[in-house]
């Protein structure tokens, strides 16, 4: 067991224990936001055969290269087709065949003369101007070629890729097992909140929030209820997930003072403790265990120290027990419109928002950062990483750290900017995989001001 390790070791030491799900396959409706779980190749080129690309008439070009507008050629219409019709006959110089948008070029032809563009009289059209091979068709494998990588294993299914294992024929589609996570809270001071608030009680917050953010990651959450403050009960509960579930996540009973109560409860579970104890606030109190390929993590009951060492620690885990490539926070430089005030001897994270204004990325605090606040992460979608030995945070200070939160959160209402400061063109998505990272972007008239006159991206 390993005391009082760094964030990334605590990351190391989690995915070195962490193995991925077994794959399964689910049916190509459900498909959308699973990981693949193996390479998709195509197996046949779409479209499988050239197809017309408009509504027209399919036509040998050669037939056309004397037509004029003064002297139309005159073509003999043999049959008409739609789309998934193959035709019977085969088009011979001086003939053609009547054809839908999506219908197949009729054998003969090479190119299609749209319908508007002739002349029909009776069974023969005229056609005014000269056509090239292949003009207004659809060539074979325009979409899709035979043998190409549609997507690699780990990737996130999205819906225009549901719609291309479609064109392949694909009706189930191979995916990463669905990670399942119980969540056990401790405390005798904690209420459900269907319950009546009591003198000296607290709403479970920490849970819902927890789980919450485990449905956003595409996991199933499974709520294992609340655990008195005993080692008996704590221990029968991590014993009874880890039956169920892939990962137990208990929370409170970390604190220093309360390690040997979660650590007996470990103990008397037969899990092998890995680590105590991460050096960052908030979240220093963390414990994590395994027993087989089932990992314990045990977090803070303080809801702000509990979801920084989720997004920190858990998240990587889970990224990569579902077959992620890429699993680490993405990294983020920015310039701070706040003041910090306090000193950090100990490696600290602070929630934030990251903003964009005249091509620089900027960072304003979103509220209170001690560990029992969790407004401060209603709107924020950055953790700052200020190192340990560090004085006060100042305005106009560089600053880096990790993004956090959903693309789905950080969609809502704000612009599209390519690049943040040290990224390169793209960030990571919440479910690993490349997107445009997404930030606020301040309006025209927006201005930066120091504390004391708003201290803000703020719109005037």
């Amino acid at each position: 067991m390993q005391k009082n390790v760094s964030l990334e070791e605590a990351q190391t030491i989690l995915l070195d224990v962490a193995v991925p799900m077994n794959a399964s396959t689910v049916s190509l409706s459900y498909a959308s936001g699973r990981v693949l779980g193996r390479d998709v190749i195509a197996r046949y080129n779409v479209p499988a055969f050239k197809k017309s690309a408009m509504d027209g008439y399919a036509v040998i070009a050669s037939d056309t290269w004397s037509a004029s507008p003064s002297q139309p050629v005159g073509l003999t219409v043999v049959e008409e087709i739609r789309a998934g019709i193959v035709a019977e006959k085969t088009v011979t110089p001086g003939t053609t065949i009547k054809v839908q948008t999506g219908a197949p070029i009729p054998e003969g032809a090479d190119a299609v003369i749209k319908y508007e563009d002739v002349d029909r009289q009776g069974d023969v059209i005229f056609i005014p101007l000269t056509l090239h091979p292949d003009e207004n068709v659809v060539p074979v494998g325009e979409d899709v070629k035979q043998g190409d990588i549609i997507a690699r294993r780990g990737t996130v299914i999205t819906p225009p890729m549901v719609g291309v294992f479609a064109g392949l024929g694909m009706n189930r589609v191979p995916v990463f097992r669905k990670v399942k996570i119980s969540i056990s809270s401790t405390g005798d001071e904690l209420l459900h909140p269907s319950q009546e608030l009591q003198a000296g009680k607290i709403y479970n917050r920490t849970f819902f929030a927890l789980a919450a953010r485990c449905r956003e990651l595409g996991t199933v959450p499974i709520d294992m209820g609340i655990s008195p403050d005993e080692v008996e009960a704590i221990s029968a509960r991590i014993a009874y997930g880890l039956e169920i579930s892939d990962i137990v996540i208990t929370t409170g009973g970390v604190s220093v003072g309360d390690f040997d109560m979660v650590e007996d409860s470990l103990l008397r579970a037969g899990t092998r403790i890995l680590l105590r104890g991460v050096a960052m606030k908030p979240g220093s109190p963390m414990v994590a265990a395994v027993k087989g390929h089932k990992i314990i993590i045990g977090l803070s009951g303080n809801p702000g120290a509990a979801m920084t060492n989720f997004e920190l620690i858990v998240v990587p885990l889970i990224k990569t027990l579902i077959g992620l490539r890429q699993t680490l926070p993405p990294k983020f430089q920015g310039i701070m419109v706040d003041n910090y005030p306090k000193s950090s001897p100990q490696r600290r994270f602070l929630r934030a928002r990251l903003l964009r204004k005249d091509g620089k990325d900027f960072v304003k605090l979103t509220g209170a950062q001690t560990n029992g606040v969790l407004m401060s992460m209603v709107d924020y979608n950055v953790l700052v990483d200020i190192p340990a030995g560090s004085g006060p945070v100042k305005f106009g200070q560089e600053i880096s750290g990790f993004l956090v939160g959903s693309v789905d959160q950080i969609y809502r209402g704000y612009g599209v900017e390519g690049h943040a400061g040290g990224m390169g063109q793209t960030a990571l998505d919440e479910r690993g995989h490349a997107a445009y990272l997404l930030i606020p972007s301040c309006n025209q008239s927006t201005t930066l001001e120091a504390p004391g006159e708003n201290g803000s991206c703020n719109e005037h």
